[in-house]
């Protein structure tokens, strides 16, 4: 377990922090944080590129650009790496660049898991995108990637109906994804409830730390569901079992049942960590407290639990029976409420404050409104009726869209930029930074609007081409130009992104007049995030250290070195202290036990010899974890 606040020790150590080595062996939360969020940016551009390839496909009728088995692979892959290779990781790696600074921590409660869970993510990738290479020869179109979908019906995915190794790499990647999950939901728990700095209270927690812990117990609890559904797979592929075979008496609709059971929550798994940013960002920019925190915490609580009781809503023309489909669209009605009040409680956080239209405040504001046409076209499929009009239609792939990419991904981009210049030292482009947010939002509309008119129209969704004579090219060639314009506000942001890495403006410690505790420290943090731990007093401690309220409630800061006085602060002396604090050791261990599983699947695959080999390598990686030292010295 890390260094906890009150155990401080004496003697230095001193980790580099340079060179290969040095990122393959960190156990700081921070370089882990940034190796996640690099990893998924990988993957968004791979994930990116198989859209547009998509999108080149249906831009015009009867196209040829990809055939139909084609087609399907790289459909069932963009859906595959958008959520569990893009938006997943890329909010794990916010969590973990931001749970310990904004508790008053040094690092979360086991270092070590943590690398573990980032590499297990890495290998469980990287073992996904190889099923691109198992289908003959890439380079003449021979894919062999899953062709399944993103969901992987049953029974689909059974080996007469998807033959080859693609659905194969599919179930086991995502078992080894599912490992690197619940490992980091148990480490934020832990951190979460047990090393918060003195003085902060549950409800004194920076909201981005609840949607964080509510995010996890999601994952802790929908992952295992959905880790069953893939075993029982595995045993139909592999061994020749027959959970989800009809032809041998079994029901197609369990998968549907378990996938979705786990699938619902994970849609708030992708989205409750966006809701935490945009709560953070928005009371900065708008010079206020944000409205109502009780409400947008207990808001947070209530999804997480009514998440679980909506899952049905998938599978309306299943053949449920009118009294289920009742319930589930009464359930699936009323968990809009609890979204509906943050919602409202980030426009009062607006309403009267003096708004600063910086980058990170336009993409929220791209969020809430791309996310509020989101979540009401999620409330016309709650209605039974309507929502047998839309099912596999256009229609459901634009809403889809509408929320985890109107919602999840411009909540993660405010996010960006909002603390880009904490864990650089530098400033994004303000400029390049709002061209970026207009291409992204006048792209992602040019895409997703025409959908829902072609889902109207009643353009299946799944087809590979169309004729030319339904009346859906003119609506299908906007949605193209409209992805080729969010590609385009992507490299603006990657151009803006290395360049100010080298050349942006030096930042300071608190640019933006923060008002959490990561803006106590300098930019960026050091090794140890605080010299001294702080002593919370109130919800956004750190602005209460800067300003005090006059007799009209007015802020007024407080004069300088007013401040320091009380004692108690993490700011201020970072740079000169912090010599005897005792950090967790660099390990390589995590990434060894982490290079068993790949391996363990590949056995199940091809020898089963190397499923020994695969264990063994994860036993050692695990038994010199357990061996080593846990500090330096």
């Amino acid at each position: 377990m890390a260094v906890s606040a009150g155990t401080i020790q004496h003697g230095a150590t001193e980790h580099s922090e340079s060179g290969l080595w040095s990122w393959l062996t960190t156990v700081d939360h921070k370089r882990i944080g940034i190796l996640y969020c690099v990893s998924a940016l990988v993957f968004f551009l791979v994930g990116g590129i198989e859209a547009l390839l998509i999108r080149i496909q249906l831009a015009q009728p009867n196209g040829t650009f990809l055939d139909q088995d084609s087609y399907n692979r790289i459909f069932t892959m963009h859906g595959t790496t958008m959520i569990f290779l893009v938006i997943m990781p890329l909010s794990t790696g916010f969590i973990n660049l931001l749970l310990p600074l904004m508790i008053g921590a040094r690092d979360v409660a086991f270092p070590r898991l943590n690398a573990f869970s980032y590499w297990a993510f890495l290998f469980g990738g990287i073992f996904l995108n190889a099923s691109f290479f198992t289908g003959g020869n890439i380079f003449e179109g021979e894919l062999g990637a899953p062709d399944g979908g993103w969901f992987g019906y049953a029974p689909l995915t059974l080996n007469q109906y998807s033959p080859g190794d693609g659905i194969n790499y599919w179930m086991l990647g995502l078992q080894i994804l599912g490992i690197a999950t619940m490992a980091g939901g148990f480490n934020f728990i832990v951190t979460t409830l047990n090393m918060r700095a003195p003085g902060m209270s549950l409800l004194r927690m920076p909201l981005f730390v609840w949607m964080a812990l509510v995010t996890s117990f999601l994952m802790i609890f929908a992952m295992p569901i959905i880790a069953v559904a893939l075993f029982q797979l595995t045993f139909d592929r592999i061994f020749d079992a027959n959970f989800f075979n009809p032809a041998a008496g079994a029901s197609p609709l369990l998968w549907q049942h378990m996938f979705w059971l786990f699938g619902h929550p994970e849609v708030y798994i992708l989205i409750l960590p966006a809701f935490g940013i945009v709560s953070e960002v928005l009371p900065v920019f708008s010079r206020k407290p944000l409205f109502g925190y009780p409400f947008v915490v207990f808001s947070g609580v209530a999804i997480g639990f009514m998440s679980w009781g909506v899952w049905a809503h998938h599978m309306y023309t299943v053949g449920l029976g009118s009294i289920a489909n009742s319930a589930f669209g009464i359930s699936t009605i009323l968990i809009a409420v609890p979204t509906g009040v943050k919602i409202f409680n980030w426009m009062g956080t607006m309403w009267g404050g003096s708004i600063s239209f910086k980058t990170p405040v336009m993409f929220c504001l791209g969020f809430i409104t791309m996310f509020t046409i989101g979540g009401l076209t999620g409330v016309t499929h709650s209605m039974v009726p309507s929502d047998y009009q839309q099912q596999d239609t256009y229609y459901i792939v634009a809403h889809f869209h509408q929320v985890l990419f109107g919602g999840a991904l411009f909540g993660l981009f405010a996010g960006v930029y909002y603390w880009f210049p904490k864990f650089t030292g530098r400033m994004l482009s303000e400029t390049w930074g709002q061209v970026h947010f207009w291409l992204m939002f006048i792209g992602f509309n040019l895409t997703f609007q025409p959908m829902m008119i072609l889902g109207l129209m009643g353009m299946p969704r799944r087809i590979s081409s169309y004729p030319e004579d339904y009346g859906w090219d003119l609506w299908n060639m906007i949605a193209t130009l409209g992805a080729f314009t969010i590609a385009l506000g992507i490299l603006v942001f990657l151009i803006n992104f290395i360049m100010s890495i080298r050349n942006g403006e030096e930042s300071g410690p608190d640019p933006w007049d923060g008002r959490t505790l990561e803006w106590s420290i300098p930019s960026p943090p050091p090794h140890y995030n605080f010299a001294k731990i702080p002593v919370v007093h109130s919800i956004d401690e750190f602005w209460h250290r800067k300003y005090v309220e006059d007799s009209k409630g007015i802020p007024v800061p407080v004069p300088k070195g007013a401040a320091i006085a009380t004692g108690d602060h993490g700011d201020g002396h970072e740079e000169d202290e912090g010599h005897d604090i005792h950090m967790p050791a660099p390990s390589y261990m995590p990434l060894i036990a982490a290079a068993g599983l790949p391996i363990v699947a590949i056995g199940l695959l091809y020898a089963y010899p190397l499923i020994a080999v695969g264990a063994i390598v994860g036993l050692v990686g695990l038994y010199g974890w357990v061996l080593e030292p846990v500090g330096g010295d």
